[in-house]
C-alpha cells in the first residue's frame, strides 16, 4: 500500500461517525509525517472525575480513541483531577460548583480500570493534570491568561447567553478552557478528542499550543450519546446513564429498557454492526443483539450470557434472579415480625433517603415477594428469604 493510500485509509477510519474534524488537511499532514518518521501521533482525551462511573457516553469517545490505537497511534488519557476543582462550564446555565479533592479522589479510583476495558494499555499513557497545573506559579498563570482574550472567550455560545441574561460568569470559569488547553501543551497533543460540547475548549487548545511554539492539535469531536431517558445527553448526574463498570446484568437490563428510537444511534456509535443489518428486526430483538454485543465487549462472552439469562429470568419469566444481595433487617422488626416499608428500603440500600423511598412506593416500583406495596405507610411481614424489589433491576433478599 503506498503512502497516499494509507493516509486516506487512516483518515477514513478517524473521521467515521465524527461530528467535527478540524482541520482535515492538517490531520492528513500529521498522518503522513507519522508514517514517514515511524512515530505515532499523540492523541489526547481529557476526562474529568465528576462522578464514580465512566458511562457509555464516555465509551463513544474512548472507542474512537481505541481506533487511533489500532492505527498505531498513542492514546494519552488526561484525568482532570485538578481542572475538576474548577468545574467545566461547557453548556451550563450557571456557575458549576467545584468539587473537593476528596470527592475527586473517590470518583477517579476506578477510572483506569474502566478505561482499559476499551483502550489497549500497551499503547496508552494515563496522566493526571495536577502533575503540572498544581505547580504553576501565579506568574505562569498570568502568562497563560495573557495568551487569550476576553472577547474570544465570550464568543462561546453559553457564555454569550449568560452575559446577555446578566447571569454571573466567574473569572474561574475562564480558567477552565485555558487549563485544558495547557494540558495539550504539556502532553504535546497532535490530536484531541472530545464530545461535541467540547468543541470550543478544544479549539482554544490549538491557539494556546501555537502561543507556546507548538504545532496546533487537530480536533475531533463525537456526537453526544442520548441517555436512557431518550431526551438528554447521557450523564450520571441526571441518572440516565449506563456505566462502563456496571455488572453485566445491570448493563443488559438498562440497554433493554432503552427507547426504540435510540437504537440507530447506539448501533452507529458503539458497535461495528450497520444499522441496516438489524433495522428490520423487532425492536426487542434488536435490543437483545445490541445488549449482547455491548456487554460482551466490556465483560466477555460469559458476561453477555449472564446478562441475557438474568434479563430473561427476571423480565420475561418474571422470576427473581438466582443471586442477589442478602440483608439482615432483624433490628427493624416489631414483635409481630413487621417493619415499615420505607425503613426496609433504606436498610436494604434500595433508597438513599426516606423521600426517595416514598417516591419509589408511590410510583408503584416496590414489591415484596411479588406483591406490590401501595403505601409508604405500610408495614410488611418479613420472613426468611423474603425478596424485596425496587424498580425493574434491583432485588435484595431479606432475613430477620
Amino acid at each position: 500500500m503506498d503512502l497516499r493510500t494509507e493516509v486516506e485509509r487512516q483518515l477514513a477510519v478517524m473521521e467515521r461517525n465524527a461530528e467535527t474534524l478540524l482541520p482535515r488537511d492538517e490531520l492528513a499532514q500529521k498522518i503522513e509525517w507519522s508514517l514517514r518518521q515511524g512515530r505515532p501521533l499523540r492523541v489526547k482525551l481529557g476526562i474529568d472525575p465528576s462522578a464514580s462511573q465512566l458511562t457509555f457516553g464516555h465509551a463513544v469517545v474512548l472507542r474512537k480513541l481505541r481506533e487511533f490505537q489500532e492505527l498505531g497511534h498513542t492514546a494519552v488519557l488526561v484525568v482532570g483531577d485538578f481542572t475538576r476543582r474548577i468545574g467545566d462550564p461547557s453548556g451550563k446555565s450557571k456557575t458549576r460548583e467545584p468539587m473537593s479533592p476528596e470527592e475527586i479522589e473517590r470518583n477517579m479510583r476506578t477510572y483506569r480500570e474502566q478505561a482499559f476495558r476499551i483502550l489497549d494499555p500497551r499503547q496508552a499513557e494515563v496522566r493526571y493534570n495536577s502533575e503540572w497545573l498544581e505547580k504553576l506559579t501565579l506568574a505562569q498563570v498570568i502568562g497563560l491568561t495573557a495568551r487569550y482574550t476576553v472577547a474570544r472567550m465570550l464568543e462561546r455560545e453559553d457564555f454569550q447567553r449568560r452575559f446577555r441574561e446578566g447571569s454571573a460568569i466567574t473569572i474561574m470559569e475562564f480558567l477552565y478552557p485555558l487549563a485544558q488547553a495547557y494540558d495539550s501543551v504539556v502532553v504535546r497533543a497532535d490530536v484531541e478528542l472530545g464530545g461535541s460540547d467540547q468543541r470550543f475548549n478544544l479549539l482554544i487548545g490549538r491557539d494556546i499550543q501555537e502561543a507556546y511554539g507548538q504545532d496546533p492539535q487537530v480536533i475531533l469531536t463525537m456526537p453526544l450519546l442520548l441517555g436512557t431517558d431518550g431526551t438528554f445527553a447521557m450523564s450520571q448526574s441526571r441518572g440516565n446513564y449506563i456505566g462502563v463498570g456496571e455488572e453485566p446484568e445491570e448493563q443488559f437490563g438498562k440497554i433493554m429498557s432503552l427507547p426504540d428510537e435510540l437504537m440507530p444511534q447506539y448501533y452507529q456509535l458503539l458497535t461495528d454492526i450497520p444499522w441496516e443489518e438489524v433495522a428490520s428486526l423487532h425492536p426487542k430483538e434488536a435490543k437483545k443483539r445490541l445488549a449482547a454485543t455491548l456487554v460482551g465487549w466490556l465483560h466477555g462472552e460469559d458476561g453477555a450470557r449472564r446478562g441475557k439469562e438474568h434479563f430473561e429470568r427476571v423480565f420475561e419469566e418474571e422470576q427473581p434472579p438466582e443471586e442477589m444481595p442478602e440483608v439482615a433487617v432483624g433490628d427493624l422488626l416489631d414483635a409481630d415480625g413487621t417493619a415499615n416499608i420505607v425503613d426496609l428500603l433504606i436498610a436494604a440500600g434500595l433508597a438513599s433517603s426516606r423521600s426517595a423511598a416514598r417516591r419509589l412506593v408511590e410510583g408503584g416500583a416496590v414489591e415484596l415477594n411479588g406483591d406490590k406495596i401501595s403505601s409508604p405507610r405500610d408495614r410488611v411481614a418479613v420472613r426468611t428469604g423474603a425478596v424485596l424489589r425496587a424498580g425493574k433491576l434491583r432485588f435484595v433478599r431479606l432475613k430477620p
